[in-house]
């Protein structure tokens, strides 16, 4: 239970669900609830496949391009640092994504892959912690444990995507603001742990 909640816990910010909302309602404006629904089911289960494979053949990715661990997490917190202090920002309460991807989205039958569930639930910053939480001790039940993260994450995104128009009219634009800058300083955080357990790992093996 201790891993399947630190995995949550880890990628939970990061990925920022309620992040995704303002975008999500805009690009299915048009949708009825039903097609709305399935659009967040399929992003989130695509969210699941992604960040599943690169937890599970990072480290192979990582040592077919002759890159360490920790040169990843040290290039995977600067990232996590600068999407925790856009969060941080005035006006940071959805996810940053450029007008050409919004347009393009609008003009998609489906937009459930690109851009919801690449980029914007699983981007750069939760595959460099999924790949972060794989190391060469874990067990096959550890694993496992880890999957069952990513998978209850997936299921609580789900949750929040569907009751996005519900919980953009309780929450409001203030609430909103309010909750983006609360996960700017844990999105933040976790880019400062990164950096710092990295360089504690180099210089321990410099030693």
């Amino acid at each position: 239970m201790e891993i399947i909640l630190a995995t949550f816990s880890a990628l939970f910010s990061v990925v920022n669900p309620f992040g995704a909302m303002p975008v999500f309602l805009t690009l299915t404006q048009d949708d009825t609830p039903a097609q709305r629904n399935q659009q967040a089911l399929k992003a989130c289960l695509y969210m699941v496949g992604i960040l599943a494979v690169f937890f599970l053949t990072g480290q192979y990715i990582l040592n077919f391009f002759g890159i360490r661990i920790h040169d990843l997490r040290i290039a995977g917190g600067l990232m996590i640092m600068r999407a925790g202090f856009d969060l941080m920002t005035p006006g940071a309460n959805k996810k940053k994504i450029s007008p050409e991807v919004v347009e393009e989205g609008q003009q998609k039958d489906d937009i459930s892959f690109t851009p919801l569930a690449m980029p914007m639930l699983s981007g750069p910053g939760a595959i460099a912690i999924s790949i972060g939480l794989f190391t060469t001790s874990l067990s096959v039940l550890d694993m496992l444990f880890i999957l069952v993260g990513i998978i209850l994450l997936a299921g609580v995104s789900y949750f929040i995507l569907r009751s996005s128009s519900q919980l953009t009219r309780v929450m409001g634009k203030s609430g909103l603001a309010a909750l983006s800058r609360i996960m700017g300083f844990i999105v933040l955080s976790i880019g400062v742990n990164f950096i710092v357990s990295a360089l504690t790992a180099l210089f321990f093996t410099a030693g």
